[in-house]
This record gives C-alpha cells, sequence and structure tokens, in this order.
C-alpha cells in the first residue's frame, strides 16, 4: 500500500458530539466498551478477552507520527454523555482511497451515534479521499443499515478474520464515492 505522508487530524463538530482525536485519558472507556464481547465480536481486530495495555497501546498508535489510520474518539461530554461512546477509524489506501471502521458502545445503540458520527466524517472528509471503502459482518445488519443511511452503496460478498471469534466471517463490502 502506498500511503500519504500523515498530517494533523483534526476534530469534526457533530450535533451530539466531537470526533476527536485520542487523548490518553481515554484507556479506561476504550477497554470497558472494547472488552465487552458484543462490540469485540463485531469488529475485525479487537481481541476478547480484551488484554490489559491493548487500549493504550492503540492510543499510542493512534497518536504516533508514522501512522496510517487515524482514529477518532466520538466524545459527547458537552452533550451530557461519556467522553468515549465509540471510535470511527479511517485507513489510508493508496489513489486517494480509505477504509472506515467504527464502532459504538452498546449503551449507545440504535440511538443515531453511528449514523451521525459517519456522517460528519464523510461531510468532513479529513483524508480528501475519492472512496471510502467499508466492510461489515454479515450478522450485523445494524451497521450496514448506517452505512446505507450514511451513502454506501453495496459492492459485494466476501469474508474477514474476526479476532475475537478466532473464525473468517462473511462480510459485505461498500463503497461511497466522495
Amino acid at each position: 500500500m502506498l500511503h500519504a505522508p500523515v498530517s494533523i487530524q483534526p476534530a469534526v463538530t457533530a450535533d451530539r458530539f466531537v470526533l476527536r482525536p485520542l487523548r490518553r485519558s481515554d484507556a479506561g472507556l476504550i477497554g470497558v466498551h472494547a472488552g465487552d464481547v458484543r462490540v469485540a465480536q463485531m469488529t475485525q481486530d479487537i481481541p476478547h478477552p480484551f488484554p490489559p495495555g491493548a487500549a493504550e497501546a492503540m492510543i499510542e498508535r493512534a497518536n504516533s507520527d508514522g501512522r496510517t489510520t487515524d482514529v477518532w474518539a466520538i466524545d459527547g461530554s458537552d452533550h451530557g454523555h461519556a467522553e468515549v461512546m465509540g471510535l470511527v477509524s479511517l485507513e489510508r489506501l493508496d489513489r486517494d482511497q480509505s477504509e472506515i471502521r467504527f464502532w459504538v458502545a452498546p449503551a449507545f445503540w440504535n440511538t443515531g451515534i453511528a449514523t451521525e458520527a459517519i456522517g460528519a466524517l464523510m461531510d468532513a472528509n479529513p483524508q480528501a479521499s475519492h472512496e471510502i471503502f467499508a466492510c461489515v459482518f454479515q450478522d450485523n445488519p445494524g451497521t450496514a443499515r448506517v452505512l446505507v443511511n450514511c451513502g454506501y452503496e453495496y459492492l459485494g460478498d466476501a469474508e474477514a478474520h474476526s479476532v475475537a471469534r478466532g473464525v473468517n466471517v462473511p462480510t459485505w463490502t461498500y463503497m461511497r464515492k466522495m
């Protein structure tokens, strides 16, 4: 993969929260939420059980100068919610493309937080991507609806490995032209 130089990661304001770069103080809430088996099993890369130090390592990678992925906390603290309601990431791919991944803590499922977060990030397009891809496990139709609601189009079926499940899982692949 060819990667663009890393730039300053901007904060993105939405109606009910701000998407902001990760801070060291986020480790506790990331650990609690990512440690929830319901969250871990719907992602490709979160292990379950979530090991000690994993949140701190994630934050360090997300803030490194050599990163290829920008990670934002969904921070609702200015609106009476938690400082970390979930995470959204954009990985730089070649040809001005990115891949989006996200999770929301179960307490905020079915509240529109994910749709608002993805919509705000797409409007900001901080990596100046021409196309953004997403991969969703087929047993997670709620995430597929979020993507469709945010203008993503279905491309086809595939499979991806889930670390928490320890198996390859059928997926749907989506793409949005920017």
